[in-house]
């Protein structure tokens, strides 16, 4: 497909004017200049007085620094870790409804923020508990797939498909024995938000997120291979069960990492790689890093809806799915054949 470099261009700038307009939208109105102002001060270390003689407050410092950027960032990066880690689940299993979710990531870190919220004193670190129940549905869904030294994508999507279901079914029982107020936490928390998103959940996100990003679009041309089936891919001097390990490995750290931190969000991880594809073409090398642009934009956009419709804030997966099903509807349809480079 001609002129990626340019569509390509467009998307990352299409991405800095949503984050500039989302920076700025909110209940609390605050003009791009005064958002300049407190992100490039924080950043050079002016001092407060420097900030005041331009006319900005402690408020709009507050709101700027403490809440709005935070959460923007780690918004964008959700939309990126789901977005790149459903392109490599698409490319490995050969299947375009392949989701990050497959093997158990969600309803795993489910279970471990069900029980942080049920029994705190057991497992008082929510996040953590989350992140490391989510890692254990994924490595069980594969020890469970592999045989003889192999395993088959058809055996890996069953085995995801029943050790979800058991997380599921153990998420059942937590809400059964939760409280009232425990109850109405789980619920939330599997909405998905960044309600509370600190510079701290930046940090970690950015330091899982983008290092396998990074690495996931380098070795795109393998997800070109490994598209072309198992027999074409070790002809071709690639190893399918280690490059398709390698991959399962960090999409899976990079969505389990975002799942444990703002819970559960659907749509992107499926839509996103489609649509990168329409735009880019079916290329892996150009198909990954335009869904890790679509997945930030997405998800900054959905956030920003979430928060400025209506008084009471929606929790972000609701838009993302009001948004993402009919979207996809109209993709498959419309455009099903172009998606493929058919």
């Amino acid at each position: 497909m001609p002129r990626r470099g340019p569509r390509f261009a467009l998307l990352a700038l299409a991405l800095l004017i949503l984050f500039a307009w989302a920076l700025t939208a909110g209940d609390y109105a605050i003009s791009p200049g005064k958002a300049f102002e407190v992100a490039l001060a924080k950043l050079t270390g002016a001092s407060p007085e420097a900030l005041s003689r331009a006319g900005v407050t402690r408020m709009d410092e507050v709101v700027v620094w403490n809440i709005r950027l935070p959460r923007l960032l780690l918004a964008g990066l959700a939309g990126m870790a789901l977005a790149v880690a459903g392109a490599a689940y698409q490319g490995c299993f050969r299947n375009p409804l392949v989701e990050p979710y497959l093997l158990g990531v969600s309803s795993g870190a489910a279970w471990g923020a069900s029980l942080s919220i049920v029994f705190p004193h057991l497992f008082p670190q929510g996040q953590v508990t989350a992140f490391g129940f989510a890692l254990l549905a994924v490595f069980l869904s594969y020890s469970l797939a592999r045989s003889r030294g192999r395993t088959p994508p058809v055996a890996l999507i069953l085995s995801g498909i029943i050790v979800g279901a058991i997380f599921s079914a153990l998420v059942g029982i937590m809400k059964y024995l939760a409280a009232d107020t425990q109850l109405r936490e789980i619920t939330f928390w599997m909405m998905g938000g960044f309600y509370y998103a600190t510079w701290d959940d930046v940090a970690v996100n950015a330091a899982a997120v983008l290092p396998c990003a990074l690495l996931i679009g380098l070795m795109g041309w393998k997800l070109n291979l490994l598209s072309l089936g198992d027999e074409e891919a070790r002809s071709l001097g690639v190893h399918p069960d280690r490059a398709r390990m390698l991959f399962l490995v960090l999409a899976t750290l990079a969505a389990a990492v975002c799942v444990s931190t703002v819970g559960i969000v659907a749509w992107v991880g499926l839509m996103m790689p489609h649509a990168a594809r329409l735009i880019l073409g079916p290329d892996n090398r150009w198909v990954v890093p335009g869904a890790a642009l679509l997945g930030a934009l997405y998800m900054l956009l959905c956030d920003t809806l979430a928060r400025t419709l209506t008084a009471a804030e929606i929790p972000v997966a609701i838009v993302a799915s009001i948004v993402g099903a009919p979207y996809l509807l109209w993709l498959l349809r419309s455009k099903g054949r172009e998606l493929y480079g058919e």
